[in-house]
C-alpha cells in the first residue's frame, strides 16, 4: 500500500531531511556564470572611485546656471578639459565650467554637467549655458553604485553575467562557489532499448534518461549516465550502490510502483530509510524517495515520461537546490485556458499548455495527451496546476503558468 503524501507535504520533507552539502571551491570570474555564490560578498572599494558625468558637455556648479536661459545664457569660461580616462585633480571656481566627455572625470567644486546640446561655444574661450542645471545633474557620483561594506550578493544566489560584471567593477576576481552537485541517473525495464537502436516488438526507447540527463546539465549539475538495467533486482541493486557511492544523488526511473518486478523500493529501503512511497498528484503518483544511511537522497521517478518530468520538475530540481544551498526560484505567468479542463482524481493535477499572446492578453491552450505520451510535453511552454480539491477549471479561469523554458 502506497504511503501517499501531497506536493506541499514532499517539499517540506525535503527540506527537513536534506541540508546544503556546504562544499566549496574558488573558481575564476570568467568560470563564475551559472553557479552558486557560496558567500556573501560585499564591496571593498568605492564604485565609481571618482565623480563621473553622464553626457558630453561641461561640468559647472548648478547654482553659477540658475536663471539662464536661450535669451540670457550664463557666460562661463572653459577653464581646462578632462580627456577620457585622465584625471580630474583640480577644483573647479566659481562661474567657471570644464568640458568632459561621457564617462569622464568630474573636478572637484563642480556638481552638475551640462548637456552640449544646451550650450552655445562663443569661439572666445567662453561658452554659453542655455538651460539650468540642478545639483546632481547628469552626474554619477563617487560611491553611487557601491562603497566598501555595502552588500552586493547574497550566498544562494544563482551568478548571472550581469552579477559577473557587478564582481569585475569591484576587481574581485575569484568567487567561492557551491561544488557542482554529481547526479547519477539509471533508467531500468525490460522493454527499453537505448534512443540509437531500432525497438522490436514491445520494446521502446528510453526517453527518460535524455530527457533528465538534460534537465539536470540545465540546473547545473553534473550528470552520470548509469545505462539501462533489466528488471533483475540484485543487478539494479548493485548498479544503484555503485552510483551512490560516487553521486550526491541517484535518480532510478522506471521501478517505482507496486508490481512485482518493481524493484526500486525495496533497494532504496534496503540502502537507509525510505521516506515516502507516493504523492497526490497526476501525473506522478508511484514516486519514491529515501536516503543513504550517509544521507545521500535516493529517488525513484515513474517510467513515464511526462511522470518523471513533472516529479523531476517539481521534486528534484528543489531538492538539489536544497543540497547546494541554492535559492530556488520559480517563474510563472497568468494566463487564461481558452477551454474548459476536468479533474476529478482527488490528486494534484498537473498539465501542460502553449501559450497565445492576444490583444486581450496571454491565454493558454491546454496540451491534451494520454498518461505516459512524452509529445505532450515537446514544444510545452509551461504548466499549470488544478489543486487535489478542485473538480476542474472552467475555459477563460486564470491560472498560474509555470514557464518551461530553460529545462
Amino acid at each position: 500500500m502506497l504511503q501517499v503524501m501531497t506536493p506541499d507535504e514532499v517539499l517540506s520533507l525535503i527540506d527537513g531531511q536534506f541540508h546544503p552539502l556546504n562544499i566549496q571551491e574558488r573558481v575564476s570570474l570568467y568560470d563564475a556564470v551559472g553557479r552558486v555564490l557560496a558567500e556573501d560578498v560585499c564591496a571593498g572599494e568605492y564604485v565609481p572611485d571618482f565623480d563621473r558625468s553622464t553626457v558630453d558637455g561641461y561640468a559647472v556648479r548648478a547654482s553659477d546656471t540658475f536663471g539662464c536661459s536661450d535669451a540670457i545664457p550664463a557666460i562661463l569660461p572653459v577653464s581646462a578639459e578632462v580627456l577620457m580616462g585622465q584625471a580630474a585633480d583640480f577644483t573647479l571656481s566659481p562661474f567657471e565650467c570644464c568640458a568632459v566627455p561621457t564617462g569622464g572625470a568630474v573636478p572637484g567644486g563642480a556638481d552638475a554637467c551640462v548637456m552640449i546640446e544646451y550650450t552655445e561655444d562663443y569661439g572666445d574661450g567662453t561658452v554659453g549655458i542655455l538651460k539650468p542645471a540642478a545639483p546632481g545633474q547628469n552626474m554619477i557620483f563617487r560611491g553611487d553604485d557601491v562603497y566598501p561594506g555595502k552588500p552586493v550578493l547574497s550566498a544562494g544566489r544563482l551568478l548571472s553575467s550581469q552579477d559577473v560584471g557587478a564582481l569585475a567593477a569591484m576587481g574581485i576576481t575569484e568567487v567561492s562557489v557551491s561544488k557542482r552537485l554529481s547526479v547519477g541517473v539509471i533508467s531500468t525495464g525490460d522493454e527499453l532499448v537505448p534512443p540509437e537502436d531500432k525497438p522490436s516488438a514491445g520494446q521502446v526507447r528510453d526517453v527518460n534518461a535524455p530527457m533528465l540527463c538534460a534537465m539536470l546539465k540545465a540546473y547545473g549539475a553534473e550528470v552520470r549516465s548509469f545505462g539501462i538495467v533489466r528488471d533483475d533486482e540484485r543487478l539494479l541493486g548493485e548498479v544503484v550502490r555503485r552510483a551512490a557511492e560516487g553521486c550526491d544523488l541517484v535518480l532510478i526511473s522506471g521501478g517505482s510502483s507496486v508490481g512485482v518486478k518493481d524493484a526500486s523500493c525495496r533497494i532504496i529501503e534496503s540502502m537507509g530509510t525510505l521516506l515516502l512511497h507516493g504523492i497526490a498528484m497526476k501525473p506522478g503518483k508511484p514516486t519514491i524517495m529515501g536516503k543513504t544511511g550517509s544521507g545521500k537522497p535516493l529517488v525513484g521517478l515513474p517510467g513515464h515520461p511526462v511522470a518523471a518530468y513533472f516529479v523531476t520538475k517539481l521534486f528534484v530540481l528543489p531538492l538539489l537546490a536544497r543540497l547546494e544551498g541554492r535559492i530556488a526560484e520559480r517563474y510563472t505567468v497568468t494566463a487564461r485556458l481558452t477551454e474548459s479542463v476536468g479533474a476529478n482524481h482527488g490528486r494534484a493535477q498537473y498539465g501542460c499548455v502553449r501559450l497565445e499572446r492576444r490583444a486581450d492578453g496571454l491565454w493558454a491552450h491546454p496540451i491534451r495527451s494520454k498518461s505516459g505520451l512524452i509529445t505532450s510535453l515537446a514544444g510545452a511552454d509551461g504548466f499549470f496546476c488544478i489543486d487535489r480539491d478542485c473538480e476542474g477549471l472552467p475555459g477563460g479561469a486564470a491560472v498560474e503558468i509555470t514557464v518551461c523554458s530553460g529545462d
